[in-house]
C-alpha cells in the first residue's frame, strides 16, 4: 500500500546496471522530518538505492529502473518530472567533501544563482551557513577560499550548499566516513538539528552511527531490503535472523 502522506513511497523498485540486477523489489516508506539510515555491507545496494531517490544513477550509461518512486505522490521517473527540479528538492551530500575552488560565500550562493532564485543572497548565505553550524567559524572569512577549510568544515559547507536551494530532502552518502571522530560528531549533531526542517536519508557503514542518529533503519543485503523498522526496534528486537547476525557482527 502506497502512503501519500510520506515524502517518498517506493513500490516494487528494481534497478539494473546493464544486465546486472542491483536492487530487487524494494518497498519502503520514508516519513517526513525523520532520519532514515540505510546499512549493510559494501556492494549490497544501499548507495545505489540512495542515488535512485534523486536520479543520480541517470548519469550512468546502461542503467534501468522498474517500479515506482513517488515524491509527494509524484512519480519521479514519470515523463512530467523535471530532473533539475527533482535534484533541487532532493539534495545530496557525498562521501568526500567537494567544495568548489571558490570563496565560501560563492559556494553557498552557487545553487540559488544557477536556479535564478529570487532571494536576498546575503540572507540565504547566512541562513544556510547557520543551518550547517558553520556561520560562527566563517562569518569573518566569507571571501576566503573554501578549500582552506578543514575537512569537517568543508563537509558542513557542502551541507550549507544543499540547504541554500531549499530542498525537502537531504541525502547523505557515507558523509562522515572521511572525517575524524570530532568532525563526525559535529555532523551527527547537525543531522539532529536539520531533521527539524528536512527529511534526511543517510547511508552508513557505521551501525553505531545509525543507532545514534536515525529514527528508522533499513538493512540491505545483496540487493534486497531485508528489514526496515524503527531503529530502536531493529537494534534490540530484529525480526530477521540475517539482521541479527549482521548487527551483532556474525555476518557481513
Amino acid at each position: 500500500m502506497i502512503n501519500s502522506s510520506n515524502v517518498f513511497s517506493v513500490h516494487d523498485l528494481d534497478f539494473y546496471y546493464g544486465s546486472f540486477k542491483a536492487l530487487s523489489k524494494i518497498n519502503i516508506e520514508i516519513e517526513p522530518r525523520k532520519v532514515t539510515a540505510l546499512i549493510g555491507p559494501s556492494g549490497c545496494g544501499k548507495s545505489t538505492f540512495l542515488r535512485c531517490l534523486n536520479r543520480m544513477n541517470d548519469t550512468i550509461p546502461g542503467t534501468r529502473v522498474d517500479g515506482k518512486i513517488l515524491l509527494d505522490g509524484q512519480d519521479i521517473y514519470g515523463e512530467d518530472m523535471d530532473v533539475v527540479e527533482l535534484r533541487q528538492r532532493v539534495g545530496m551530500v557525498f562521501q568526500k567533501p567537494n567544495p568548489f575552488p571558490q570563496p565560501i560565500y560563492d559556494n553557498v550562493a552557487f545553487g540559488p544563482r544557477v536556479m535564478g532564485m529570487n532571494v536576498k543572497m546575503d540572507e540565504v548565505v547566512e541562513k544556510s551557513l547557520r543551518a550547517a553550524a558553520l556561520w560562527d567559524d566563517v562569518r569573518n572569512n566569507l571571501r576566503s577560499d573554501a578549500l582552506g577549510l578543514s575537512l569537517g568544515q568543508q563537509q558542513r559547507l557542502c551541507i550549507a550548499r544543499v540547504v541554500a536551494v531549499q530542498p525537502e530532502v537531504i541525502l547523505m552518502d557515507e558523509s562522515t566516513s572521511a572525517l575524524d571522530p570530532i568532525a563526525t560528531l559535529r555532523i551527527e549533531e547537525l543531522i539532529a538539528e536539520l531533521k527539524k526542517d528536512y527529511t534526511i536519508v543517510i547511508v552508513t557503514h557505521n551501525m553505531q552511527q545509525a543507532a545514534r542518529v536515525s529514527d528508522y533503519t533499513g538493512l540491505f543485503w545483496l540487493g534486497d531490503l531485508v528489514e526496515f523498522s524503527p531503529t530502536q526496534e531493529m537494534f534490540t528486537k530484529p525480526k530477521q535472523e540475517l539482521t541479527e547476525a549482521y548487527i551483532t557482527g556474525r555476518m557481513g
